[in-house]
């Protein structure tokens, strides 16, 4: 499991735990984070293998991952489950997120220093092997840097208009096709009583 999906070793176990509950929805773990405070938050972010999550699947994977967990009691404190999509400026965990979200802004962030630097900020330019790609703007010219995955310790997309708008775009081409209801009317015909 990727540091990047499960950075802990209790959120390791977690999501040890709960991916098999995930996988059986037909869902891909994206994150998981048991987060302190005073009353601690485990964020779970789960998405399709194509993209995407809608409101109904994630009330259904909170209840089937809180059954999962009341029976296996991992976190001895009180805290609250939270389940969600990804988001529009959603953290890059897997290295096909960096192959689908290729021509994006991102921020990047490594364990140890890369050429004197831990914090990319760039174009997310595909992965070639076991390396993102990236797009950086140096002194008024683009270069292109691989940084090994294992390397990564956070990444995410930066939120632009560009990024906005190609959501919503996608989000409308998934859209229920309503003209289909009235087929589905006319097809059945008047009810009478």
């Amino acid at each position: 499991m990727s540091d990047l999906i499960a950075k802990s070793a209790m959120d390791r176990r977690l999501a040890e735990i709960i991916t098999p509950v995930i996988e059986d929805m037909g869902l891909e773990l994206v994150r998981i984070r048991l987060m302190g405070g005073n009353t601690k938050t485990l964020q779970i972010m789960a998405e399709r293998p194509e993209g995407g999550i809608e409101v109904d699947e994630c009330a259904q994977l909170s209840i089937a991952v809180s059954a999962i967990l009341d029976v296996e009691d991992p976190v001895s404190e009180t805290y609250t489950l939270e389940v969600s999509s990804p988001g529009v400026d959603r953290p890059l965990t897997r290295l096909k997120d960096f192959a689908n979200y290729e021509g994006y802004e991102a921020k990047l962030e490594t364990a140890d220093l890369i050429d004197g630097r831990k914090r990319f900020r760039g174009i997310v330019a595909g992965v070639e092997g076991q390396d993102v790609l990236v797009n950086l703007d140096q002194d008024g010219e683009t270069i292109t840097v691989g940084l090994n995955y294992d390397w990564l310790v956070e990444a995410k997309l930066v939120m632009t208009d560009e990024l906005v708008k190609e959501m919503l775009r996608a989000r409308k081409d998934q859209a229920v096709d309503e003209t289909k209801f009235d087929e589905i009317e006319a097809e059945d015909g008047p009810q009478e009583e």
